[in-house]
Formats: C-alpha cells, sequence, structure tokens
C-alpha cells in the first residue's frame, strides 16, 4: 500500500507558533527592562507584535513597531538590527532548544495596512451613498 503525503500548507507548526511564543514573551521582558545598549532606542517604547519563526528553527523575523510613535520605524529596525547578537545572546541563555533561531527585526506595517484597507472601504462607502 502506498502512502499518499498530506498536502503542504504555508501555515506554521505548532511548534513554530509556540517558540514564536516564547520568543515574544523574552524579548519583550527584555525591552521592558531596558536589557540592551543602543543610544538610538534610549527611552523608546517598542512593542514586539509577532514572531515568525522558520520552519528549520534556525532564523526568525521579528515584527516590531515603536509606541506612540516615538521614533521613526526604519531608524528603530536599523538601531535593532545593529544590536541583534545581543538578543540572540539573552535569547540563547534562556531558551531550552539546541539551537536558538538567529533574530532579524522587521517593522510591522499590519496596522498601516490596516488603517488604509479601512479609508478605502470608507471612501466606497461614501461615494456609493452619492
Amino acid at each position: 500500500m502506498k502512502k499518499t503525503k498530506a498536502p503542504k500548507t504555508n501555515e506554521p507548526s505548532q511548534r513554530q507558533v509556540r517558540v514564536g511564543e516564547e520568543i515574544r514573551h523574552l524579548l519583550a521582558d527584555i525591552f521592558m527592562r531596558g536589557d540592551y545598549h543602543a543610544e538610538a532606542l534610549k527611552g523608546v517604547s517598542i512593542t514586539v507584535t509577532e514572531v515568525d519563526v522558520a520552519p528549520d528553527m534556525r532564523s526568525a523575523i521579528v515584527y516590531v513597531s515603536p509606541l506612540a510613535g516615538a521614533l521613526e520605524e526604519k531608524a528603530m529596525v536599523a538601531a535593532l538590527n545593529e544590536i541583534d547578537y545581543a538578543f540572540n545572546q539573552q535569547i540563547a541563555k534562556k531558551l531550552a532548544m539546541k539551537f536558538s533561531p538567529r533574530l532579524k527585526f522587521s517593522a510591522d506595517n499590519r496596522f498601516d495596512y490596516a488603517e488604509k484597507i479601512e479609508r478605502l472601504i470608507q471612501k466606497t462607502h461614501t461615494s456609493s451613498q452619492e
């Protein structure tokens, strides 16, 4: 009897989601305590919205956004990526895995995208009432 392969999906595995959430919590704790050294990030509150872990668990994209627009997102992401080694070291100490995923920071544009869609819907709704 031949085994059939299950269709591949683009959904992350349960393990990827679990590891991503653990990293998100660890990073949120680091940001809350201020356990990082970057002059460009002094006094900036950073929100970690999501962590996408690669299927091989070797890398992860950390989506961040500044609270209250205190700093331009591009400058914040650049500053975080400059000191990513420090975050990788801190995460590796606390994460119970053989290999810790290498972190890469990226701006979370979902809120901007949602606002753009909302404006388009409102514009369409307003023009259809006329």
